[in-house]
């Protein structure tokens, strides 16, 4: 059985909300702010559950080791969702279980069986896309919300209409919608909305893809994909078959089916103006930096319109603090129209300096030592920056580098401890890296 002790990332209280008046935007009318929407962050294993929590996630994303969309993301045994939720709970974090397969005949069981568990675990919603588990979910757990996923890709107002009157509580609207097209659902339907928007997309319809079925026999929709989007081609002529003719787009080759990460940040008011009821991050396999950064960003963006609507501006800090992370080109997917026709104006074009991420504080000590756990070599003369909650980053020298017994060090090695003195005192969880 995991233990937890008494270091836990707190969840922080929202603040007053105020509201503006309705706003006219490019043929369509958007809701005053109101209510805050739900930032839902992703948790591929627990420290990811941790992260998100710590950062200011208002619910998560998670998984079993079966029937989910990410089967190579850790996820969590039965104990360890009985334990997610309740860590969770704990921080009035919201747990949303992914069951979102489309399933084969010789796993009806299984699923059954599974279901049953789930319903004494009982998380807030279990996220689905198959019918037929909707249907068994309504029989044997009808005490646990149902969120429909994104690869149902509802994209219109008759079909959210439809899936309500199945009993589902949330759609997770389809990635090919505009902002127009996905404000009109919110306001004609009585159901609850999601979309993402942050992080990698497919180039398949509403992410369900066959080119890892027929390239590897690995099948993206049962939570196997091998991401072949992502990787180089060449062209082969049809009378010419030995001769292979590469693509050139930059120094790295071309990906002729690799699309642009999405990346919402300074497009926070027209999201929450639409009336939509959560906003998604993608990113289950994605490392702890990648999530701490971005989920701490879009959070600070949230509170900072919800606190004064019409002061608001884009802070420059959160355009720089996601051109750290591991990120292709962003762009806005489809919310203003085409991926191609649309891309913001950041300065960072390139991918993020995935080097930088040392490691992770695991707790403080006294007068300023900290036991950090090393992802990334450290050395004593680096300089590092240390990302909290709230606030920006704070950058400090490492005054001292310990091993674990007290031994002075000139570095530490990755998948070790190591005790690190800084200028300042840190939280458990709060990330390190080097500027």
């Amino acid at each position: 059985m995991r233990k937890f002790d008494s270091c836990r990332g707190h969840h922080f209280h929202r603040q007053q909300q105020q509201t503006m008046p309705d706003m006219e935007t490019t043929g369509y009318r958007l809701t005053s702010p109101g209510k805050p929407p739900e930032l839902l962050a992703p948790a591929g294993n627990f420290e990811k559950l941790e992260i998100a929590i710590h950062y200011g996630a208002d619910a998560v994303y998670l998984a079993g080791k079966d029937f989910s969309l990410r089967n190579y993301s850790g996820n969590f045994t039965d104990t360890e969702l009985e334990q997610a939720v309740a860590l969770a709970r704990s921080h009035n974090v919201k747990v949303y279980l992914a069951c979102n397969i489309y399933s084969r005949n010789n796993e009806q069981d299984r699923i059954k069986a599974f279901l049953e568990r789930i319903g004494k675990i009982n998380p807030h919603a279990v996220i689905i896309s198959d019918p037929g588990i909707l249907l068994q979910s309504r029989n044997i757990i009808p005490h646990i919300d149902i969120h429909l996923s994104t690869q149902a890709n509802t994209t219109n107002f008759n079909s959210a209409l439809f899936w309500h009157s199945m009993g589902v509580k949330r759609v997770n609207l389809a990635r090919e919608l505009s902002l127009e097209e996905i404000a009109a659902i919110a306001g004609q339907v009585d159901i609850e909305t999601e979309v993402f928007i942050h992080g990698a997309m497919c180039i398949s319809y509403s992410g369900r893809c066959l080119l890892s079925t027929f390239l590897t026999n690995r099948d993206s929709n049962r939570g196997l994909c091998s991401h072949p989007c992502r990787w180089q081609y060449a062209v082969v002529e049809e009378l010419r078959p030995n001769a292979f003719y590469p693509v050139t787009e930059d120094s790295r080759g071309t990906y002729i089916f690799n699309s642009k990460d999405l990346c919402m940040i300074a497009h926070i008011p027209e999201l929450i103006r639409s009336g939509v009821t959560s906003l998604k991050i993608e990113g289950r396999m994605k490392g702890i930096h990648y999530l701490a950064a971005v989920v701490k960003t879009y959070r600070e963006a949230i509170d900072a319109y919800m606190a004064d609507p019409q002061d608001y501006a884009v802070n420059p800090r959160w355009l720089q603090e996601l051109s750290h992370v591991f990120h292709r080109d962003y762009s806005t997917g489809f919310f203003f129209g085409t991926p191609e026709a649309r891309e913001p104006n950041y300065d960072n074009i390139h991918q993020g300096q995935i080097h930088s991420f040392i490691g992770k504080i695991l707790h403080p000590l006294e007068d300023g030592c900290h036991m950090v756990g090393i992802r990334n070599k450290i050395s004593r003369t680096d300089r590092v920056q240390i990302l909290s909650p709230k606030v920006a980053a704070a950058e400090s020298a490492i005054l001292a580098l310990w091993d674990p017994d007290g031994i002075p060090l000139d570095h530490a090695q990755p998948n070790t401890r190591a005790i690190v003195k800084l200028e300042h005192t840190f939280h458990c969880h709060d990330i390190v890296r080097k500027i």
